[in-house]
Formats: C-alpha cells, sequence, structure tokens
C-alpha cells in the first residue's frame, strides 16, 4: 500500500493548475457520488488532481489512486477504501474504474456502507452507466469530459484567451466578434495547427508534432486493445476486426456506409459491424451521424460516419482530405452542448433547428438555398459575413 501512497504523493507534487479545462466549474464537487466519464488522454487525470490541490489544504483528507495499478492483482478496492477511511481520508478520487472488474458492485456497496464519504471516479466513455448492474444510475451525478476546444488550445498554448461563445452569439453577433479576435492574434495560422495537434492536452508533453501523434496512435491502440476489451466481451478476432474497421474508416470518412460492402472488407455479418460501429463510436474514435430527433443515439444504420476528431486523422498517416477534417472538426465542436443528426440537404443539422452545410472559402448556400436557419461554416474565413460563418468560430463554444 506503500506504493499507492508515494504515487499519489507525486503526482500532487507535479500537478500544475495554471490551466483548468472548461469542466471543472461545471461540477458540483460537493456531490457524495460523481463520475466523470470521456475518452482517454482528454485530461480526467488531471482533473482530479488539480481538484485535490486546489480544494485539499490538507492532503490527507484525500486520496487519488488509479484501480489499473498493479496493486489490485492482489487485493480489492473495498480493502483500501476501509483502510483509507479509517485513517481519516473523507474524500476518494479513483481513476480508470472501467479496468478494475468488479467496479459496479464495489463503487454500490462502498456508497451505502460509508455515508460520509464522497467518492469521485472516472471511467472510458464506452461505459454505459445507466445500464450498469448495482443500480448505480439513481445515486450517480455524471459529468462528460471531452478534448480540447479551439477555445481551450488558445488558452493553454498562451496565445489567446477568447471568451466562450454560445451558438446564439456566433449566429447573430460572428462579424463583431471575429473581427475583434482577428486583430488579437493570427487565428487560421493557429487553426491549422489545432486541427492536425491540438485536440489532447498532453500535446504539451511531446517533443513535437511527430511524437504527439505517435504517442495518440498508441492511444487509440490502447482504446481498442485494453478499453474495449474491459468493458465487452469480446475476442481477440473480434479485436482484429475492429482495428482493420478503424483504418478503412479512416480512408473514407466521411462518407454514408454501404453496409454490405463494410462487411465483406472486413469479412464479419451486418450485426456484428453495426456493433463495432457503435463501440467504436462509444470509444470516441468514430462519431455516427443519424437522421432525426434521436440523432447520435438512434439505432440502426449510420448515415453518415466521420472521424472522432481531426486528430485522429493525423494521426492514422492518411492523406487528410480537407473537407473531412472540416466536417469532423464541426462535428466535435458541436457535439459538446448541442444534438447534431443527418439532414435531408446539407451536412449537419444543430438542435433540431440550424442547418449547416461546412466548406472552404467559396462555399455557397447553393444545397439549402431559401431554407430556414440555413449557415454556411467556412474554412479559410478569418471574418464571415451574413449567414456565412468562419469555421474556427466553432471551435469557441465551449
Amino acid at each position: 500500500m506503500q506504493t499507492l501512497f508515494l504515487t499519489y504523493a507525486r503526482l500532487i507534487e507535479h500537478t500544475n493548475c495554471d490551466f483548468i479545462r472548461y469542466l471543472y466549474p461545471q461540477i458540483d464537487w460537493e456531490e457524495r457520488f460523481i463520475c466523470i466519464k470521456g475518452a482517454r488522454g482528454v485530461g480526467k487525470t488531471t482533473m482530479l488532481l488539480q481538484h485535490i490541490k486546489q480544494s485539499f489544504p490538507d492532503a490527507t483528507r484525500a486520496f487519488y489512486v488509479s484501480l489499473d495499478n498493479l496493486w489490485f492483482a492482489s487485493h480489492t478496492l473495498a480493502e483500501l477504501v476501509e483502510y483509507l477511511y479509517t485513517h481519516g481520508v473523507t474524500h476518494i478520487f479513483a481513476d480508470e474504474v472501467h479496468r478494475y472488474p468488479t467496479w459496479i458492485e464495489e463503487m454500490k456497496n462502498i456508497y451505502d456502507s460509508y455515508p460520509d464519504l464522497h467518492i469521485v471516479f472516472t471511467g472510458s466513455s464506452l461505459l454505459q452507466l445507466d445500464q450498469a448492474k448495482g443500480d448505480l444510475s439513481r445515486r450517480l451525478r455524471m459529468y462528460e469530459l471531452h478534448g480540447l476546444s479551439f477555445r481551450e488550445y488558445l488558452k493553454l498554448n498562451s496565445i489567446a484567451d477568447f471568451p466562450v461563445l454560445t451558438m446564439d452569439d456566433i449566429l447573430l453577433t460572428h462579424m463583431q466578434l471575429a473581427a475583434g479576435m482577428a486583430a488579437q492574434t493570427k487565428v487560421l495560422l493557429y487553426f491549422e495547427r489545432y486541427v492536425r495537434e491540438g485536440f489532447y492536452p498532453f500535446r504539451r508533453e511531446s517533443a513535437n508534432e511527430d511524437s504527439y501523434l505517435e504517442r495518440l496512435r498508441e492511444v487509440v491502440s490502447t482504446v481498442i486493445e485494453n478499453d474495449i476489451p474491459a468493458v465487452e466481451d469480446i475476442s481477440y478476432e473480434t479485436l482484429q476486426k475492429i482495428k482493420r474497421l478503424l483504418m478503412v474508416l479512416a480512408q473514407m470518412a466521411p462518407f454514408t456506409p454501404k453496409i454490405a460492402t463494410l462487411c465483406q472488407t472486413i469479412a464479419t455479418t451486418r450485426n456484428q459491424l453495426l456493433r463495432l460501429l457503435d463501440l467504436l463510436d462509444r470509444a470516441a474514435l468514430i462519431r455516427l451521424l443519424r437522421i432525426g430527433d434521436k440523432g447520435l443515439k438512434a439505432i440502426g444504420k449510420p448515415e453518415k460516419i466521420l472521424m472522432g476528431n481531426p486528430n485522429i486523422m493525423a494521426a492514422l498517416g492518411q492523406q487528410v482530405d480537407e473537407g473531412s477534417m472540416r466536417e469532423t472538426f464541426f462535428a466535435c465542436q458541436l457535439a459538446v452542448g448541442h444534438q447534431l443528426s443527418y439532414p435531408e440537404k446539407g451536412d449537419f443539422l444543430v438542435d433540431g433547428t440550424h442547418l449547416f452545410e461546412v466548406g472552404g472559402p467559396n462555399k455557397g448556400f447553393n444545397q439549402i438555398k431559401d431554407l430556414p436557419d440555413s449557415y454556411v461554416a467556412a474554412d479559410n474565413m478569418e471574418i464571415g459575413f451574413g449567414n456565412k460563418i468562419p469555421l474556427w468560430m466553432f471551435g469557441l463554444l465551449y
């Protein structure tokens, strides 16, 4: 157990609180039972450590532990919690919960057995906690952390500190806002960098873009080889099909999938293919777009498949198509706090109301001509006009 305490102390000592993610102030840290879920690499661990460092002058009242630590090969979470509780710890922060086989039952028992203990845990975005055994959902307050927005990337790298914008801000006053922001910094230059190397906070730990993309490839492999098997009963052969499917999609996305063709390409059945697509979507490696109000949560064949974020496109070594990058960027930024679905005309329907075409600076309104609440999100444009809005501005929504 001593190794756990040493690790905790070392991590707290080296935690920097200069930059705080968008989600931090939205969390009600006074709740007794909190889950922060999100894709691997988006900064969940750092957020926990920052909260401990900022909120616990006496660090012995809190404790951080990662549940994939080798210590748990011969010990249980229940053992650790009993020891910590009897030694004065009031807040436990458990990381990588999905890597601990019996986490659902033990978390439920801990919550019920220690009524004055506060528990915050993180897990993969693959987790379906509302369907989990042990009825955690009625006890739990859940939050989801996404990768860096373009706004956060600018702030993290001390380039610019722009305010968070609402959708109404962008739609109604984008010209004035863009003019002021473009006067402060070269937004298009940094936008080009962001879409290749700005979505994950660990970019700051990488020597250059190549080392960052190599680490991102390792993250993708870890998600497929470790995180998916941790939450799904899945065979080695199926994992290989997932890898093959992801590489196929990386070369084609965004596109309207031909399910029969994809089934032949990776040698699988329709039902299994839909399951694999769902796994990749839940892992935030791809994004499935569907028709109608249910958007991403609808069941059945997706109408369009995008990569999870533009950095994944760059990391998988494919020649990144500008059109693909633009749509992928728009989707990953709008997915935070907004509902995306596939429209009859145009590229995206946002919140069931606003219709968007995404393209370059010369993109026109031909496909959405005369349709109400229709807009063009245009790349390579500092300042827009009318219903033509610079694409980069949608990176300021969180």
